[in-house]
C-alpha cells in the first residue's frame, strides 16, 4: 500500500497528526509559496545585470552552443553573483531552462604522470584544479582505474586516492579479477587537462561517451560527470512516469531515488533506482549502453547536445559501458553484468486478479466465484493487507477472514495460486498479553534498521501504527524473514510474495522523533526530488543499516528485501520457483523478482503511460513486470477498463488491481454478458494460447538477458520511425500489440515496421508494411500481428495454466517474404528451481524452409508427464499445401494429416499430426496452386509445351477446365531492396534474380528497375516502374497532375506498401481493403514483354476498351482481352478502334476505385477467378494511376480531372442526326431533308460521308455533289447544321494538282520510314485517277489495281497542325473554287486507327521483322498477321512537337487522339463556333476535344444491349459524348429492330441513324408512317429534355459528371445495380428502359430504392428495391423520373434552333420528403468558351416545403432582351387531396398563374406561357393545399 493511499484516507486519519505537525506544514507551504517570487525576482535582476561578461577570464570561458552548456547552479535560481561566488561563466540567454551559468574551463580535474597500464586496463592520478568550490569538500585526489572487462563491455571508476568511500554492494556484480579483453571493440582516450574521457567505436571511430562537455566535480556530497552523446534516441532512467519512451532532449531533470508516491505526468521520483540508459546510434542498430553503479540520491540531465549528466549525492563514480551492433545485444551485455532475470513459474504467467480491501474473505470469494463461472483464463488470486491482522505481517484476521487457510487450499484444488502482500514495516506494538512473535524474535536476533546511533531502532509509522524495520542487509534478518515466511507458511498454503512499499516508505518523515540537522539529512546539494528533501516519507538518512548508512543504501532497500525474500522462497518452496514481485527496485532486482508499476490511476493518461514504463523495465533485466490493470486509484471506466484489460492480457505480469473504496473492476463485475467481461476472455484466452512463446521468451531472458516486451526499435533499428514508437510494443521479435489508448476511440494511427504481418485472430496477412496506418480496432479489438518468419508455439487454452498445460500443442508458422520461418519452444515442468540451470528441460528449435519443417530438439532431458504432442500446424501466408508426409527420426509416420485451406486468407491449418513433444520430426508438403490462382507463363502466339514451359522454369500441369493455363509461374523472377518511403511517396530497386528463365521469355530482360510511387494526391497516386539505366519511351499524353504531392498522411485515403517478393500493394484506409496486389508471381520487364498482374478487391471490375462487351461487368473467368486501335468493326474479342486500358472496380463493401495504366503499347489483359487481372505489354514503362473515389461517380471524376474533363457540346449536337454511306449525290440529301422537315421529324445535323469526294481524296468534292454547297445553305439557314467527314489517308499518286499531299510533302507532315526517309505508303479510300473501276472484282483486287498510295499524317508533328488547320480552312472557304466552299459545323475524323487497306505498306512491305511481328504478340485480331495489319509498318517514323523521333510501334493507338486535337482547334478557327468533332479512334483524354461513335456496328437486335454498355464504358473513359450508329452500320435493317433503335437511341448523346452503301435506306421517313409517328414521338421527347441533357454536359464539362450513368453510380449501396446494363440512366434522375429484344412488348426492368415516375403520366410507379414488369408496345419505351429531381424542359420543334426560342418548363418530382433539386445551364449554346468568359446562366431549383424556388449561381447571358420564357411548372407527387392557390414570385411581385392539380395522380401542372416570366426573374412558386 502506498502513501498515496494514505492521502486518499488523509481526512479520516487527520486526527493522527499532532498540532506541530500541521502547523510544520502550514510553515513549509509558507515558504514554497515565497521561494517562488524570489526565484522570478532574481532572474530578472539577473537579467538587468549590465556586465554581461564573465567572471572568469574570457578565454576560461568559451563561446559555447546554447545546448552544450552544462549547468553551473543545478541548486538554485541562477543569479549572477552566485555564478561569479563559483566561478563560472555567466550569460543570460534563452529561456530559464537553458543554464545561465555554466562552467569555465578551470573546473575539474588534470591528469598527473602518465596512465599506468594494468592487466585489466589502466590507472590514472587526477589532481583537481584550482576553481572554487560548489557544494564543499572537494576530493583533491582521484584514481581513476579503467577495466576491458570484456570486447564489448568497459568499466571506468573514479574514487577517492585516498580513502575509502562507499559503494554498493551489489550482490551480482563482483570485482573483476580478469585480463583485459582482446579484441575490442572500442577503443579508449584520456584527456589529461582538463581531464575526460572518450570512448570510440573501433568500426567507425564514433564517439560513443565522452566527458570533456563538462569537467569532473568530486566532493564529498556531490559528483558529477557530464557525457557527450553521438545521438538524441536515449531510453531508460528511472524509476519514473516518462510519458514516451524515448527521451525527451530538451533540458529535462530526472531525480532518481526510491520514494513511495503516486506515479503521474510530473516527472517526480517513484519506487525504484535504475540509472542505465540505452542510445541508439544510427539507423545500423549499432548501440550503447551506460550504467552508473551508485546508489546515493542523483539528478539526471538530458540536454539537447544531445547529452547526459549524472549528479549524484555520495558513493563514488562507478560506470559501465556496454556496446553492441544491437540495442538488445547492449541489453544483454547490460545484464550479464548485474544478473539476468529469474525464470518465472510457468502459473505466474497466467492472469492475476486482487484488489485492496475485499473487506472479507467472503467478498474475496464471491469475486473468485464470479469470474471462474465467467470462464476467465485466471492463475492468480492476491490478498492485499486486508487479509492480515491489524495490518500486520505475518497474521491473518481471524474474523473477516476466518477459513483463509482452507481458502488458499480450495484455490490449489482449482488449478488457481495465492499470493500475500507483505511489507517491510515491522509492528513494534507486542506485550506478553497480546505478543507480536515477529517482531519479537527479530529485536532478539537485532535486525533492525537502526537511528543514527547505530543501536536503536528506528521507530516509524506505516500501516500497523508505529513500526520498526527490518534491514535486509543483514544476514541475520534473511534468516529470520525466512523464517516468518515458513512459520506463517504453517499456517497459509501460499504460493507468491508480494512485497510492497519498501523504498521504504514511511508515513512520518524520518521518523517519530525526527531527524537530526546532520549533512547527511541536509546535504549541501539535494537532487530535484519529491518535496526537496531526501527523507520525506521514508528513514533518516543518518539511519544505520548493515550495509552502511541510509543516505547511501536508501536505493537498495527494495533491491536487499528481494534479495532475502528470495532466500525465504527456497526455505519455504525449497524445490520451486515461487513468485515475488517488488515495488522498489535497483539494478539486477529482476533476478529475484518482479515488479508492477505501482500505485497508478483509473485514467487513460495512465494507461498510456504503462507502455513506456514496461518497455523500461525491460531494459533494466525486469522483464515480468506490468502496471496494475484497470488503474488503482479512481473508480474505472468501462471503456477504459475494457481497453486496459485488452492491453493488460499483453502485460509480461498481468494483473488488475484497484484500491479501498473503489468501484469493484474485475472483468466479471461488469455483468455475465457485458462487451468487457467478453473482450477480456477472448484476450485472455488468447495469451493462455501463446503462453508456450511467451514463457520461451522468459527462458531467453532468463538465459541470454533478451527483453520480452520489446520496443520495435529493437527489431527495426533500420526504420527511424520506429525509434520513437511508444504505443505500441513487441512479444519477442514476433508479435505486436497495437491497443486502444484513447476514449472514445475505434480507430489507431498505429505503424507497422518493415516486414509480413499477419491477423493474429484471422491469421490474414495484412498489407500495411513500413508505414503508418489507421487501424481499425472497434470497442471489443486490440491489435495483433504476428511476424512474419517466426514460428510460434502454442497450447490449447484453458483457464488455469494447470489445465492448459495438459492440453495439446500447435504450432502457428508465420511464412516471411522468403516462405520461411524461424521459432523454438523452452518446456519444463513450470515450477522446479533452476530447471535451467541444472539442465533439466526440453528446447525445440522449428523451422520452415521450402514447404518443410523440421522439429530438432536441442536439449532432451526432460520428459513432460502429460506426453504432450503437436496436435495442429497452422500456416500463415501460404498456397494451400498438400501432399503432408511425417517423418519421425527419418522414418516416415503413418499418419494421415488433414489439410483445411482459406484461399481468402491464405490459411493452412493441418491437423491429425500427434508429433510428440521433446522429438524430431519433418514435416514436408507440396503446395497446390488452385487452378483461379495459376498466372499463365506461356501466354505466347505459338501456344504452350511442356518442354518450352520448363524451358521458363515453370509449371506444366494440364487442366480440364476451360481457360485454365497449363504452364504457369511457381517463382518469381525480381527481388525487391532499398525500400524507402516517405512523406510523398516510395521508392525501389528491383533487381532480376537470374537470367536464366527471363532470357526464355520474350526479348531481351532488363536486368535493374526503380519503382516510384507518388501520392499526388489524397485521392489519387502513380507508381512507375522504369528502367533506371536506359530512356524507355513513355506516353506523351499531357495529364494535369499537381506541380508537387499534395496528399497528407493523415487525410490521404490510401496506404502503400512496397513489398518482397515484389508487390506493390494499395489498401484503402477506411475499410482496410486492398484494391490493388501486384504480389503474383510472374511480373516481368523485357525490353519488349512487360507484365504484372494483380489481385482485385471482387468480381465487379468495369471498363477496358476499346472492346465489344457482351455485359457491362467483365467476366473474370479466363478472359483475354486485346487492346492495340484497328479498324475492326465491334465483334467478340475484338480489338477495335481506340485503346483505354483503363478500369474501375467495385469493393465489396461498394467503395469504388479506378486504375489507368498510361501505356499506348499494343497489349493484352487476362482475367481469372482469383480474381486477379494481369497486364501484357510489349513496350514503354509500366505508369499506373490510381483514384479511390469512393464512389463510382467520385472516381470518373477524378479520373477526368487528371486526363481531362470531356468537351463542352454545342446545343444544336445535342439535336438528332442523319448519315449513310453511300448517298448517290446531293439532291438525294436533299430529298431526305425536305421529307423530314414535311414529317416534322426533330432534326438538326445532317453528314455526308465520303461520297461528297472525287475518289474519296480529302479537300475535294464530287462532281456529283456540285450543289451541295448550296445545300448547306439552305439547310443552315433553316436552323440545320453539317457535319463532314475526313480520313487522314492523303493520296499520294495524283496527276492534277493536289495541294493537300504537295503542301504537306514540303511541310514534311507524313509518316516516314527511318532508314530511308521515304514517305511510309498504303492504300485507303482514295482511288487513282483516270481509272474505271470494276465494282465486279472481289475486294483484295480492287484495293491492288485501283487504289492510290497514301500518306498518313503525323499529328504529333507542329508542323502537321499547321498544315490541316490550312487544309480545313481551304474546305471550308475555297480560295480558288470559292462555290465548291463546303460551310461545315464540325468535322467527323475516321479511319485514325490509322487504317489501311494493305498490311503494313504497299509492296515491298515493312523491313523490321520484330517491331512487326514482337517476340510477344498480344491477344489482337489477326494476331498471326503481326501488328501491322490493316494498319503501318510499326517501324515508321514520328517526331513529338519536342522534335524527339518515336516509333510508330510505341504510339500508333495515339494516332487518332493526335489526330482529334488539332481538328477540334482547326473546327473552332475556321467556323468562329464551338463545333464538334467525332472520332472513331480514341485513348485517354481524347474526350477533352472530341465525342465518339461506337464504330461500323451491325443491324442486329444484340447490338442495342452492347451500344447500352459502349456507352457507360466511354462514360467510365471520359468521353460523354457517345451513341452508336442508330439501326446499324451494316446490313439491313429490320422494321422492328430499328423502331425499337430509334427509341433507344434518341436517348445516346451523340444521336445519330447512319448506315452504309449497298443497304436498304433505314432513315424514319424511308419506312411507314408509324415508324414517322414513331420516330416522331420519341425525338419530340428527346428535345423536350435536351436543356436536362445540355445542363449534364456542362457537368461532364466542369466536373467530370458522367452524361449517360450506369444505375450503380446513383444506387451503389444496391448491389442488384452492379450487374446490370439493360437499361442506363442520363445524369442521376432519367432512367431509360429500353425494349432490346424481337417481339417484346414487356421489359423486366430494374427500379433502384427511390420514389419513381412515369415520364409520360408524372405519377408514382410506387415500385421500389425490386423488378417488374412494364408494358411496352411497340410505340414505347419507358422512361422514368427519380423523385427528389428537378428537370428542366423546353417545348420541342423541328430543330434546336428553333426549340431554344420556346418556353421551358421544369418537372419537379418530389422524393418522400417532399423535396427536389435541380440544375439548368444556359448559354448561346455555340460560342466557343462561354464558361470561361462567364457567357451563361447557371441556377440551382430546389423544391421543399410547398415551395419551389430558384437560386441563381451565376448569370450574364439571359436578360430581359433576351429573355428564356418560362411557361410551365410540373410538379409530381404533390400529396394533398386538393390545391387551392398557386403563387409565383417574379422579381418581387406575386403572379397569380393557371394550374390544374389531379389528386389521384398527384400531379400539379403549372401553366404561365401568358404570363410574360423570363427564368432570370423567376424567384419562387408556392402552392397550397385545401385544409
Amino acid at each position: 500500500m502506498s502513501l498515496h493511499e494514505r492521502r486518499l484516507m488523509a481526512r479520516k486519519k487527520l486526527k493522527d497528526f499532532t498540532s506541530l505537525e500541521l502547523m510544520l506544514s502550514a510553515l513549509l507551504l509558507a515558504v514554497f509559496i515565497i521561494t517562488i517570487p524570489v526565484f522570478v525576482l532574481a532572474a530578472k535582476e539577473s537579467l538587468k545585470s549590465k556586465d554581461l561578461g564573465t567572471s572568469p577570464d574570457s578565454a576560461e570561458c568559451p563561446v559555447l552552443n546554447e545546448s552544450e552548456r552544462i549547468n553551473c547552479i543545478p541548486d538554485q535560481p541562477p543569479t549572477k553573483a552566485t555564478c561569479d561566488q563559483r566561478g563560472c561563466c555567466w550569460k543570460p540567454q534563452g529561456t530559464i531552462s537553458v543554464p545561465w551559468c555554466y562552467y569555465s574551463k578551470s573546473h575539474g580535474y588534470q591528469v598527473e604522470g602518465n596512465l599506468v597500464n594494468t592487466r585489466a586496463g589502466f590507472t590514472a592520478q587526477l589532481k583537481r584544479l584550482p576553481s572554487p568550490s560548489l557544494f564543499g569538500n572537494d576530493v583533491d585526489s582521484i584514481l581513476l582505474t579503467a577495466e576491458h572487462q570484456t570486447s564489448n563491455r568497459f568499466h571506468f571508476k573514479l574514487t577517492d586516492a585516498s580513502k575509502d568511500r562507499y559503494e554498493v554492494p551489489h550482490e551480482h556484480v563482483q570485482s573483476f579479477k580478469g585480463n583485459a579483453a582482446s579484441p575490442l571493440a572500442y577503443e579508449v582516450e584520456v584527456s589529461p587537462q582538463p581531464f575526460s574521457i572518450k570512448v570510440k567505436r573501433r568500426g567507425n571511430a564514433r564517439v560513443l561517451l565522452d566527458t570533456s562537455i563538462g569537467p569532473l566535480l568530486f566532493a564529498d556530497q556531490f559528483l558529477q560527470l557530464s557525457i557527450r552523446l553521438p545521438s538524441a534516441n536515449v531510453y531508460g532512467l528511472g524509476e519514473h512516469v516518462h510519458r514516451q519512451y524515448r527521451h525527451d532532449m530538451n533540458w529535462k531533470t530526472w531525480p532518481i531515488f526510491a520514494r513511495d508516491t503516486t506515479p503521474n505526468g510530473d516527472g517526480t521520483n517513484l519506487y525504484g533506482a535504475q540509472t542505465f540508459f540505452l542510445c541508439l546510434e544510427d539507423a545500423s542498430g549499432l548501440s550503447f549502453g551506460v550504467f552508473l553503479m551508485n546508489s546515493n540520491a542523483m539528478d539526471v540531465v538530458l540536454q539537447p547536445t544531445p547529452a547526459v549528466t549524472y549528479r549524484t549525492t555520495g558513493g563514488v563514480l562507478d560506470f559501465y559501458v556496454f556496446l553492441g551492433n544491437t540495442p538488445e545485444q547492449v541489453v544483454q551485455e547490460y545484464l550479464e553484468l548485474i544478473g539476468r532475470p529469474a525464470m518465472p513459474a510457468y502459473w505466474a504467467l497466467g492472469f492475476h486478479l486482487s484488489r485492496y480491501d475485499y473487506e472479507s474473505l467472503d467478498k474475496m470469494k464471491q469475486v473468485v466465484e464470479r469470474n471462474r463461472a465467467a470462464q476467465l483464463p485466471y492463475d492468480v488470486q492476491h490478498a492485499d493487507i486486508d487479509y492480515m491482522d491489524k495490518r500486520r505481517d505475518f497474521t491473518y484476521n481471524p474474523v473477516d477472514f476466518k477459513g483463509f487457510p482452507e481458502f488458499a487450499e480450495e484455490l490449489h484444488n482449482n488449478g488457481q495460486k495465492l499470493v500475500i502482500i507483505v511489507d517491510p514495516a515491522i509492528s513494534n506494538t507486542s506485550s506478553p498479553s497480546d505478543p507480536y512473535g515477529p517482531y519479537d524474535r527479530g529485536s532478539d536476533m537485532k535486525i533492525w534498521v537502526n537511528a543514527s546511533d547505530g543501536v536503536t531502532p528506528l521507530i516509524g509509522e506505516v500501516w500497523p501504527g508505529k513500526t520498526v524495520f527490518p534491514d535486509y542487509t543483514n544476514p541475520r534478518c534473511a534468516v529470520w524473514w525466512a523464517e516468518e515466511f515458513k512459520l506463517f507458511h504453517n499456517q497459509v498454503k501460499f504460493d507468491g510474495i508480494w512485497i510492497d512499499m519498501n523504498e521504504v516508505s514511511n508515513f512520518v518523515d524520518g521518523s517519530v522523533s525526527g531527524c537530526s540537522t546532520s549533512s547527511l539529512n541536509y546535504p549541501p546539494f539535494t537532487p530535484r526530488v519529491l518535496d526537496g528533501y531526501l527523507f520525506s516519507k521514508t528513514l533518516c538518512m543518518d539511519a544505520v543499516q548493515h550495509w552502511g548508512k541510509q543516505y547511501d543504501v536508501h536505493n537498495l532497500y527494495g533491491y536487499s528485501m528481494a534479495i532475502a525474500t528470495a532466500e525465504a522462497v527456497k526455505t519455504v518452496f525449497p524445490d520451486k520457483r515461487s513468485f515475488i514481485v517488488t515495488r522498489s527496485t535497483f539494478a539486477g532486482s529482476g533476478k529475484f523478482a518482479a515488479h508492477w508499476l505501482g500505485d497508478n490511476a483509473a485514467t487513460w493518461d495512465d494507461l498510456r503511460w504503462s507502455i513506456p514504463g514496461m518497455l523500461e523495465f525491460n531494459l533494466f533485466g525486469i522483464p515480468m513486470v506490468g502496471p496494475d490493470i484497470c488503474g488503482y486509484a479512481l473508480d474505472a471506466p468501462e471503456e477504459l477498463c475494457r481497453r486496459w484489460m485488452q492491453l493488460g492480457a499483453f502485460y509480461p505480469f498481468s494483473r488488475n488491481h484497484n484500491g479501498q473504496g473503489y468501484k469493484a473492476q474485475d472483468p466479471a463485475s461488469f455483468g455475465a454478458d457485458s462487451l468487457l467481461l467478453n473482450s477480456s476472455r477472448h484476450y485472455l484466452t488468447i495469451r493462455y494460447t501463446l503462453l508456450p512463446y511467451l514463457y520461451t521468451l522468459f527462458y531467453r531472458a532468463h538465459r541470454w538477458g533478451e527483453t520480452v516486451a520489446r520496443p520495435l526499435l529493437h527489431e527495426f533499428y533500420g526504420d527511424s520511425s520506429t525509434w520513437d514508437v511508444h504505443q505500441q510494443f513487441l512479444w519477442g521479435p514476433g508479435l505486436l500489440i497495437t491497443p486502444v489508448l484513447n476514449e472514445g476511440a475505434e480507430k489507431v494511427m498505429a505503424y507497422m515496421p518493415d516486414a509480413v504481418w499477419y491477423d493474429y485472430e484471422t491469421g490474414g496477412r495484412v498489407r500495411w508494411r513500413k508505414q503508418k496506418v489507421e487501424m481499425e480496432l472497434p470497442g471489443d479489438k486490440i491489435g495483433l500481428h504476428l511476424r512474419g518468419g517466426y514460428i510460434f508455439p502454442i497450447q490449447q487454452p484453458a483457464t488455469t495454466t494447470v489445465a492448459s498445460r495438459q492440453n495439446p500443442l500447435g504450432l502457428i508458422i508465420a511464412l516471411d517474404d522468403n516462405k520461411e520461418a524461424n521459432g523454438e519452444l523452452f518446456w519444463d515442468d513450470g515450477e522446479t528451481k533452476d530447471t535451467v540451470a541444472n539442465n533439466v528441460y526440453l528446447l525445440c528449435e522449428f523451422s520452415v524452409t521450402q514447404n518443410r519443417l523440421e522439429v530438432k530438439i536441442l536439449q532432451s532431458t526432460y520428459k513432460d508427464p502429460n506426453n504432450l504432442v503437436f496436435k495442429e500446424i497452422k500456416i500463415l501466408g501460404t498456397q494451400e499445401p498438400k501432399n503432408v508426409t511425417v517423418k519421425h527420426n527419418n522414418v516416415q509416420s503413418q499418419v494421415s494429416p488433414n489439410v483445411t485451406y482459406d484461399s481468402d486468407l491464405q490459411v493452412a491449418v493441418i491437423t491429425g499430426l500427434d508429433l510428440v513433444l521433446g522429438e524430431a520430426y519433418t514435416v514436408e508438403w507440396d503446395l497446390k496452386i488452385r487452378d483461379a490462382d495459376k498466372i499463365d507463363c506461356y501466354p505466347d502466339e505459338n501456344g504452350a509445351s511442356a518442354e518450352n514451359c520448363a524451358a521458363r522454369g515453370c509449371a506444366w500441369e494440364e487442366s480440364t477446365s476451360p481457360g485454365v493455363p497449363f504452364c504457369y509461374f511457381t517463382n518469381d523472377l525480381y527481388s525487391v531492396s532499398d525500400i524507402q518511403y516517405d512523406s510523398h511517396g516510395a521508392t525501389a530497386v528491383l533487381s532480376l534474380k537470374s537470367p536464366v528463365y527471363a532470357n526464355s521469355l520474350p526479348s531481351t530482360p532488363v536486368n535493374t528497375l526503380h519503382l516510384k510511387v507518388t501520392y499526388h494526391k489524397d485521392e489519387m497516386l502513380q507508381f512507375k516502374i522504369y528502367d533506371p539505366n536506359n530512356s524507355r519511351y513513355e506516353v506523351p499524353v499531357p495529364l494535369n497532375l499537381p506541380g508537387a504531392p499534395s496528399s497528407t498522411f493523415e487525410s490521404r485515403l490510401y496506404d502503400v506498401l512496397i513489398m518482397n517478393p515484389f508487390g506493390i500493394a494499395v489498401r484503402r484506409k477506411s475499410t482496410g481493403t486492398t484494391i490493388w496486389d501486384s504480389q503474383l508471381l510472374g511480373f516481368t520487364f523485357n525490353d519488349m514483354f512487360i507484365r504484372i498482374s494483380t489481385r482485385l478487391p471482387s468480381q465487379y471490375i468495369y471498363g477496358f476498351g476499346e472492346n465489344e462487351h457482351t455485359a457491362y461487368r467483365r467476366d473474370l473467368n479466363w478472359h483475354t482481352w486485346g487492346m492495340f486501335s484497328r479498324d475492326q468493326p465491334p465483334g467478340y474479342k475484338k480489338n477495335s478502334y481506340g485503346v483505354h486500358p483503363y478500369y474501375m472496380a467495385l469493393e465489396e463493401d461498394g467503395s469504388a476505385h479506378g486504375v489507368l495504366l498510361l501505356n499506348s503499347n499494343a497489349m493484352d489483359v487476362t482475367f481469372q477467378p482469383m480474381p486477379a487481372l494481369t497486364y501484357r505489354t510489349i513496350g514503354g514503362i509500366l505508369d499506373f494511376y490510381l483514384f479511390l473515389g469512393p464512389t463510382p461517380e467520385l472516381v470518373t471524376q477524378q479520373y477526368t480531372e487528371m486526363i481531362g474533363r470531356p468537351v463542352m457540346v454545342p446545343y444544336w449536337s445535342l439535336g438528332f442526326q442523319l448519315c449513310r454511306y453511300g448517298y448517290r449525290n446531293d439532291s438525294e440529301i436533299a430529298s431526305l431533308y425536305d421529307e423530314m422537315v414535311a414529317a416534322q421529324i426533330p432534326y438538326d445535323v445532317q453528314y455526308s460521308d465520303i461520297d461528297y469526294m472525287e475518289r474519296q481524296l480529302d479537300f475535294t468534292l464530287s462532281p456529283n455533289f456540285t450543289g451541295f454547297p448550296a445545300l448547306i445553305t439552305r439547310m443552315k439557314k433553316d436552323g440545320m447544321r453539317v457535319i463532314l467527314i475526313l480520313d487522314p489517308a492523303i493520296s499520294g499518286n495524283e496527276t492534277d494538282t493536289y495541294l493537300a499531299f504537295e503542301r504537306g510533302v514540303n511541310d514534311s507532315v507524313f509518316i516516314k520510314d527511318p532508314t530511308s526517309g521515304d514517305i511510309l505508303w498504303g492504300k485507303v479510300w482514295p482511288d487513282l485517277p483516270n481509272v474505271v473501276i470494276n465494282s465486279s472484282l472481289d475486294w483484295d483486287s480492287q484495293v491492288e489495281q485501283y487504289r492510290a498510295y497514301v500518306a498518313f499524317p503525323d499529328f504529333f508533328r507542329n508542323s502537321t497542325t499547321t498544315w490541316w488547320k490550312r487544309e480545313l480552312q481551304e474546305l471550308y472557304t475555297n480560295p480558288r473554287n470559292p462555290e465548291k466552299s463546303l460551310k461545315f459545323d464540325g468535322m467527323w475524323i475516321d479511319m485514325n486507327e490509322p487504317s489501311s487497306f494493305v498490311n503494313g505498306a504497299v509492296p515491298p512491305g515493312c523491313k523490321n521483322a520484330t517491331l512487326n511481328h514482337p517476340p510477344y504478340m498480344p491477344h489482337l485480331e489477326s494476331r498471326d498477321r503481326g501488328l501491322s495489319s490493316k494498319t503501318l509498318c510499326m517501324e515508321g517514323e514520328q517526331i513529338l512537337p519536342d522534335g524527339s523521333p518515336v516509333r510508330h510501334y510505341d504510339v500508333h493507338s495515339l494516332y487518332g487522339w493526335s489526330q482529334t486535337r488539332p481538328t477540334y482547334e482547326a473546327v473552332q478557327e475556321v467556323t468562329g463556333q464551338r463545333g464538334i468533332v467525332i472520332t472513331r479512334s480514341t485513348f485517354p483524354s481524347s474526350g477533352r476535344w472530341g465525342g465518339h461513335w461506337l464504330g461500323d456496328n451491325t443491324a442486329a437486335w444484340d447490338q442495342l444491349r452492347k451500344s447500352i454498355i459502349g456507352m457507360m464504358e466511354f462514360s467510365l473513359f471520359g468521353i460523354s459524348y457517345t451513341g452508336a450508329d442508330i439501326c446499324g452500320f451494316f446490313q439491313d435493317a429490320e422494321y422492328e429492330m430499328c423502331v425499337r433503335w430509334m427509341q433507344l437511341g434518341a436517348f445516346y448523346p451523340f444521336a445519330r441513324n447512319h448506315n452504309t452503301i449497298g443497304t436498304r435506306r433505314q432513315d424514319p421517313v424511308s419506312w411507314d408512317d408509324a415508324f414517322v409517328s414513331i420516330s416522331r414521338s420519341v425525338l419530340q421527347t428527346r428535345y423536350t429534355l435536351l436543356p436536362y441533357l445540355y445542363t449534364l454536359m456542362h457537368l461532364a464539362y466542369t466536373e467530370g459528371r458522367t452524361v449517360v450513368r450506369p444505375l450503380l453510380h446513383e444506387f451503389v449501396s444496391d448491389q442488384v445495380t452492379w450487374d446490370i446494363d439493360r437499361q442506363f440512366l442520363l445524369g442521376p434522375a432519367f432512367l431509360v428502359s429500353p425494349v432490346l429484344e424481337p417481339n417484346a412488348r414487356n421489359v423486366t426492368a430494374y427500379f433502384p430504392r427511390a420514389r419513381w415516375y412515369d415520364y409520360y403520366t408524372g405519377e408514382d410507379i410506387k415500385v421500389r428495391g425490386e423488378w417488374t414488369n412494364l408494358p411496352a408496345p411497340l410505340d414505347h419505351i419507358n422512361l422514368h423520373v427519380r423523385g427528389g429531381f428537378i428537370l428542366p424542359w423546353q417545348e420541342p420543334a423541328q430543330n434546336t434552333h428553333l426549340s431554344r426560342q420556346k418556353f421551358v418548363g421544369l418537372q419537379v418530382a418530389l422524393d418522400d420528403n417532399g423535396t427536389a433539386e435541380g440544375w439548368l445551364f444556359w448559354d448561346d449554346g455555340q460560342s466557343i468558351d462561354t464558361y470561361e468568359k462567364g457567357l451563361y446562366y447557371l441556377a440551382h431549383f430546389s423544391a421543399s416545403q410547398n415551395t419551389v424556388e430558384s437560386h441563381i449561381i451565376f448569370n450574364k447571358y439571359i436578360t430581359d432582351t433576351n429573355p428564356l420564357k418560362l411557361g410551365y411548372i410540373d410538379i409530381w407527387g404533390v400529396d394533398s387531396p386538393s390545391i387551392s392557390n398557386v403563387s409565383i414570385s417574379v422579381s418581387g411581385t406575386i403572379v397569380t398563374p393557371k394550374f390544374a392539380y389531379i389528386a389521384t395522380t398527384q400531379v400539379l401542372k403549372i401553366e404561365m406561357t401568358s404570363e410574360n416570366i423570363s427564368l432570370h426573374n423567376f424567384n419562387s412558386l408556392t402552392w397550397r393545399s385545401t385544409q
